[in-house]
């Protein structure tokens, strides 16, 4: 399991995660980046006619770059010590989580597809090929499940403290 410190902004303590993973994009992303940064900064120079000031648009085209890829990437999937679940931007407290399963590359196309409920929570990135399925029991919640997409599923669910349900299965 991966264990790093974090700083509470609620509570302004240190606590210690029990998984904590960031979904960035992938390396070679950053390469094509700077393709596209010396692509359309060529072009926007020779449409300017090759003024002077023209080079400006490849520091412009690189900071929107850097800053598209830096926004992408920077979703966090963690589990702290006080036993909840960050996806992103939302939390649960892991004792609401019913089950949990890991869903393979394989079978993410139809989890995101016919068999997905409407009201499911995702967090879903595109680039990162498993997801892990938590089975939600809070009859306060209208939310069935959540998907998470991470590329450590067996280590998330074991930060949990739940069985994978899909190891079962197999």
């Amino acid at each position: 399991m991966a264990s790093d410190s974090s700083t509470n902004a609620q509570h302004g303590t240190t606590v210690t995660d029990l998984f904590n993973e960031r979904l960035r994009v992938p390396h070679w992303w950053w390469a094509f980046g700077a393709v596209i940064v010396g692509v359309f900064g060529y072009e926007i120079q020779l449409s300017l006619r090759k003024a002077p000031w023209s080079v400006v648009a490849y520091p412009v085209v690189a900071a929107l770059i850097v800053w598209m890829l830096w926004s992408l990437g920077r979703a966090r999937i963690r589990v702290d010590s006080d036993h909840e679940l960050w996806a992103h931007r939302a939390h649960i407290p892991v004792s609401v989580i019913a089950r949990a399963a890991t869903i393979p590359a394989s079978a993410k196309s139809a989890a995101m597809g016919r068999q997905l409920d409407p009201a499911a929570f995702l967090v879903h990135r595109a680039w990162v090929k498993t997801m892990v399925l938590l089975v939600l029991d809070d009859p306060d919640d209208p939310t069935p499940y959540w998907l998470v997409s991470t590329r450590r599923p067996a280590e998330l669910i074991a930060a949990l403290g739940l069985p994978d349900a899909a190891a079962d299965i197999a």
